[in-house]
């Protein structure tokens, strides 16, 4: 399987359901590998797949590995048989995330997709291409992060989808909602951050 290949869900009696988890990986860490974790307990997920991106398009390509290496790291760090990394949206060939979770729909007709993210995403959600098409699309969970839940709970985003707010006691239903829904998850937080291992070399471009 090549780093663009994504293998068909498990078949089960019911539509399998996914996570979708995108960034950068510039490295995966430990962190994503325990928002994973968490989310295929509390979402009732059968799979999570790491979308390594090609370049986000908020992030400034200084600093930024090459995709390989970065696919690597999300490998080595996704040490889960439910895990999946993959670089496919260079086989899609999509930039923004809105495209990418349109096409994946379009290519597994049969799976229910969720859409991943953490706090510190929803905090500027809504400088994302498309944002609001992208909420249309897939039940959304934001996973709380170390300095942002306050942040992102208050900001733009959040405020304009409170409407489709899903208390958190019933996250383990959202992968069956109907777009918009979302729900926010206050999870153990976990301190690894990719920027911060850059600034301690312990990451090298």
């Amino acid at each position: 399987m090549t780093q663009a290949q994504l293998p068909a869900p498990r078949v089960l009696c019911a539509p399998p359901r996914v996570g979708l988890l995108g960034g950068s990986f510039n490295p995966a860490h430990e962190g994503h590998l325990h928002i994973s974790q968490e989310a295929l307990k509390r979402l009732h997920l059968d799979e999570i797949w790491w979308l390594v991106s090609p370049q986000n398009p908020l992030k400034s390509r200084n600093g930024m590995a090459g995709l390989a290496k970065r696919v690597d790291s999300a490998r080595m760090m996704a040490r889960h048989p439910r895990i999946v990394v993959s670089a496919i949206e260079t086989d899609l060939g999509t930039r923004y995330t809105a495209d990418t979770l349109a096409a994946l729909q379009q290519r597994f007709v049969k799976t229910r997709f969720v859409w991943l993210m953490g706090a510190d995403n929803l905090a500027q959600f809504h400088q994302w291409k498309w944002w609001q098409r992208l909420i249309s699309l897939a039940p959304i969970a934001v996973l709380d992060r170390e300095g942002y839940s306050n942040k992102a709970l208050s900001g733009t985003a959040a405020r304009r989808m409170a409407r489709w707010r899903v208390a958190s006691d019933r996250a383990g239903l959202l992968a069956d909602f109907d777009a918009p829904a979302w729900v926010y998850l206050p999870i153990r937080r976990h301190p690894a951050s990719s920027t911060a291992i850059r600034a301690e070399g312990r990451w090298q471009v």
